[in-house]
């Protein structure tokens, strides 16, 4: 019997997921729309110019800094970049200058993939990168805030205004953000408007029940490590639950902690990133841990509001200790000192 067509020689891995990169890319992608849509519904236009700004950015750049002429729009196909558009967009203020956004995607892709070798190859999340630059180059800009009030076709705060130059504020009215509402005025939001996203902040941060059934959604289909969001939503329920049974009047309950912010899209998008969070379980719980500690010091301690951020850049930071450091042993081999 002639053999030579029926058998097939090859090297590992022998077994091979059937989930492609693009496809979870889009998987992703799919459960952010609801909360871009959201985002939409509640601050109107300003909300998806913002969005689209982003996204055109950041894949302007992943194609832009494509040295190899014919694999150019090739890396635009696998989603990423359009990824990191959508989630730097939910990090932001709905009246942010639209030319600032357009800075961050180019920073966020260029600073925080590109340089470093690509798809893989970055140590911290494109998109917090981005924003954390925008936080430091104008932090006037991205803490001013907008409420939701259901003004669909105006824009917002200084969407249009000229690059480098002072705009005017068109908001009649800006409301600050349960977060700051809570660490300078003591002032705590009610649960169901966190839930439901009736408050002013980052676009991101409307409708926590939405990010709650992404993450659910994520988890199911196991595009996301289990381990990570609930060591997280752990850690950070029991340190602030010991502060808040200390002085329930000056420190926020857990509930709050959970629900308000930019924590559960920390959690379910940021924090999960395949590339930047470690690969051994037990890295995965020190990594969480150590996220969940660090938000919850800088809320209470730190100068801003916020800390989800800072907290995952800096775990994002110790990854490859982490891999190093809680390395499985391999089968037939002892245990390295």
């Amino acid at each position: 019997m002639d053999l030579s067509n029926k058998l097939s020689v090859s090297t590992a891995p022998f077994l091979k997921d059937k989930n492609t990169t693009p496809k979870i890319m889009m998987t992703v992608v799919y459960t952010l729309i609801p909360i871009v849509m959201i985002s939409i519904y509640y601050f109107g236009l300003a909300a998806l110019l913002v969005t689209i700004t982003s996204v055109f950015s950041c894949m302007f750049t992943e194609w832009l800094f494509n040295n190899k002429q014919k694999d150019r729009f090739k890396s635009l196909k696998d989603g990423s970049g359009l990824i990191t558009g959508l989630l730097l967009a939910l990090t932001l203020p709905p009246g942010f200058p639209l030319w600032m956004v357009f800075i961050g995607g180019f920073v966020a892709i260029g600073m925080g993939k590109a340089m470093w070798g690509g798809l893989g190859q970055n140590i911290f999340n494109p998109a917090l990168l981005g924003r954390a630059f925008l936080q430091a180059a104008f932090p006037t800009a991205i803490t001013t805030w907008s409420p939701a009030d259901g003004r669909y076709f105006g824009i917002r705060g200084t969407n249009f205004a000229t690059p480098f130059f002072q705009g005017e504020n068109i908001d009649a009215v800006s409301g600050a953000t349960p977060l700051s509402k809570m660490k300078f005025d003591h002032v705590a939001t009610d649960s169901f408007e966190l839930l439901m996203g009736t408050t002013g902040g980052s676009l991101g941060e409307t409708c926590a029940l939405l990010l709650i059934l992404a993450g659910a959604y994520l988890l199911i289909k196991k595009i996301i490590n289990w381990r990570i969001p609930v060591s997280i939503i752990l850690t950070v329920s029991l340190f602030s639950g010991i502060f808040y049974m200390i002085n329930p009047e000056i420190y926020p309950s857990p509930i709050f902690m959970l629900l308000s912010g930019g924590m559960l899209l920390g959690t379910v998008y940021m924090a999960t990133d395949l590339v930047t969070s470690p690969l051994t379980p037990k890295g995965t719980w020190i990594f969480g841990i150590g996220i969940g500690v660090l938000i919850v010091l800088i809320r209470i301690w730190g100068g801003l509001p916020e800390g989800v951020m800072y907290a995952i850049l800096l775990m994002n930071a110790g990854t490859p200790l982490l891999n190093r450091f809680t390395k499985i042993r391999t089968y037939g081999h002892k245990k390295s000192n």
